[in-house]
This record gives structure tokens, C-alpha cells and sequence, in this order.
């Protein structure tokens, strides 16, 4: 794919993927512009990086769509100031996209292949604000709290306890929260010590963040 190909395709991700996908956030559209969604992509699959599909990873992980990408980016509204959490580097796309509106981004991943390739990525790109660690996403970053906002990279049956207690009041947490076939984008506020609020966004299914209880469908 040339240069001009490869710009094409960018421009048609944006306009037909991400903005039919109530994405209209022109900082976040400006960002898909700019980070070079390719360079995050591995090698097999780097003619699909443009394409409306979940692309392989090691260990059995998947690379969200850009659409959910740009609209969990969008929800979450960082500002420069801002401290990041992140569960679930993947391949580093959507830590770069943060890493570019925040002030730091901390990145979680429970897999070491992925962490090492999330790395490159982001160094290739001359993101330096970033600190990729691997680690299980599930318990959060407690010695590294409180966070003005965190992401979860992928989808949870629900958001624990452990991970709300590490925002800052003010602070918001997105995740994407269910079981198939129906999964809901959750916004969640904490607006007290112990009060959040929580709006639902918009449905769409995810990829399993790994090592997240899956609580019991039976209840007594």
C-alpha cells in the first residue's frame, strides 16, 4: 500500500467508520488523523489496519475496532492534565491516542509478549509519557492512585471495587460491561468518597479483559 493509499484508507476509517459511530469530538478525529493507526498493527495483519475488525494478537488478545477506540476516547473527555490508567495495553494504539491528550498514561498488561511489542510501538512513535508495566489489569494500580481517569481496554462482566476506589473524586472510569450477546459502554463518575455515578453509553462487545471475576449467574 503507498503513501497516498494508506491516507486514503485513514480518511475512510474516520468518515465511514468512526464518524457514523457518533464520533464528533474533532480533538479525538484529529488524533485518528495522526497517529499512524499502521504502526501499532502487527506485521500479518497490516493490511487490515484500517478495516472495521478486531486484529489478532499474542496469547489469543485482540486489537479493538478504531470505532470503539475513538468513541471510548470520546466518553472519557481526558484533559492535558490529567492522570491515565489504562487495563490492557494491547498493542499501545489506544495509549498513544491517551498519551497525546494527557499528561500520563499508565498502562497495565497481563501479558509480557504484548507489553514488549506495546513498547516498541509507542517508542517508534516517539511517545514518551507513557509507562507500560506488566502487570494484572484487575487489581488496578493502588501505589500509583488516585487516577483522574481510567480505561479498561476491553470487556468485564463488572467493574470491581478495587479499581472505582483508585479514581480521584472527579474522576471517571469507562469500561465496557455485560455478557454477550449484549455488552453497555459504562461511564462511570465517582462524585463523593463513596458515590459514583454511573451512565450508560451505548452497546457494543469487546474482547474478555483476562483474570476479572466472572461472577456466579446463580444467585441464592
Amino acid at each position: 500500500m503507498n503513501l497516498r493509499n494508506v491516507e486514503q484508507a485513514r480518511f475512510n476509517m474516520i468518515e465511514q467508520q468512526v464518524r457514523p459511530w457518533n464520533v464528533d469530538d474533532s480533538s479525538v478525529l484529529e488524533l485518528l488523523a495522526s497517529v499512524k493507526r499502521e504502526d501499532f498493527v502487527p506485521l500479518a495483519h497490516k493490511a487490515l489496519a484500517f478495516a472495521d475488525l478486531e486484529i489478532p494478537l499474542p496469547g489469543g488478545q485482540a486489537m479493538l475496532t478504531p470505532r470503539l477506540q475513538a468513541r471510548l476516547m470520546q466518553d472519557l473527555a481526558l484533559q492535558p492534565t490529567d492522570k491515565v490508567l489504562e487495563i490492557g495495553t494491547g498493542s499501545g494504539y489506544t495509549t498513544a491516542l491517551m498519551a497525546r491528550q494527557a499528561q500520563r498514561v499508565l498502562s497495565l498488561e497481563i501479558n509480557p509478549e504484548i507489553a514488549t511489542l506495546a513498547r516498541a510501538n509507542l517508542q517508534k512513535a516517539n511517545i514518551t509519557n507513557v509507562e507500560v508495566r506488566v502487570a494484572d489489569g484487575a487489581a488496578g494500580a493502588a501505589a500509583d492512585a488516585p487516577f483522574d481517569a481510567i480505561l479498561l481496554g476491553g470487556s468485564v462482566t463488572e467493574v470491581p471495587q478495587a479499581l472505582l476506589g483508585q479514581l480521584k473524586e472527579g474522576g471517571r472510569l469507562i469500561a465496557i460491561v455485560g455478557n454477550e450477546p449484549i455488552m453497555h459502554a459504562m461511564l462511570i463518575e465517582r462524585t463523593g468518597p463513596t458515590h459514583y455515578k454511573t451512565t450508560e453509553k451505548w452497546d457494543s462487545n469487546a474482547p474478555r479483559l483476562q483474570n476479572f471475576p466472572e461472577p456466579s449467574a446463580f444467585r441464592f
